[in-house]
């Protein structure tokens, strides 16, 4: 298994995210990787550790999922790997719920989202996010 962590999506997994489908709630576990320091795209200067970027994102997303019906779920430091190996340990781990793929794809795709989105991308590694639906019935 390889394991690639991304701080931006391909097109095809944009793609997925506006094909038809499925139009239930969807799960997004995000395995986070923060970098020791952010660095900002537009060349800012910032003593702001990679996690404490991260924190301004993630205080303002929550408005964000709001927005299209989505809440934040769940979030907390990983402490150790208890089952499995991989090189290394995520940050943290976090579940955000959407009321379906197009939802989170709107949200992601808003102007307003994007200017939060400038402390996601300055405080990430990189991160996996997979997608889950809870089972029918």
């Amino acid at each position: 298994m390889i394991v690639e962590n991304a701080v931006v999506p391909t097109p095809e997994q944009i793609k997925e995210l506006g094909a038809g489908g499925h139009d239930r709630p969807i799960y997004m576990v995000n395995l986070l990787e923060f970098k020791e320091k952010a660095e900002y795209e537009d060349g800012r200067e910032t003593e702001l550790s990679g996690q404490k970027a991260y924190g301004i994102y993630a205080a303002e997303v929550v408005a964000h999922l709001a927005k299209v019906g989505g809440k934040p779920v769940i979030g907390g430091v990983v402490t150790g790997l208890r089952l499995g190996m991989v090189e290394e340990l995520w940050d943290v781990v976090a579940i955000a719920m959407y009321p379906n793929r197009k939802a989170m794809l709107e949200m992601i795709t808003s102007p307003e989202y994007q200017e939060s989105a400038v402390h996601r991308a300055a405080g990430l590694a990189g991160q996996l996010n997979i997608e889950m639906v809870l089972p029918e019935g």
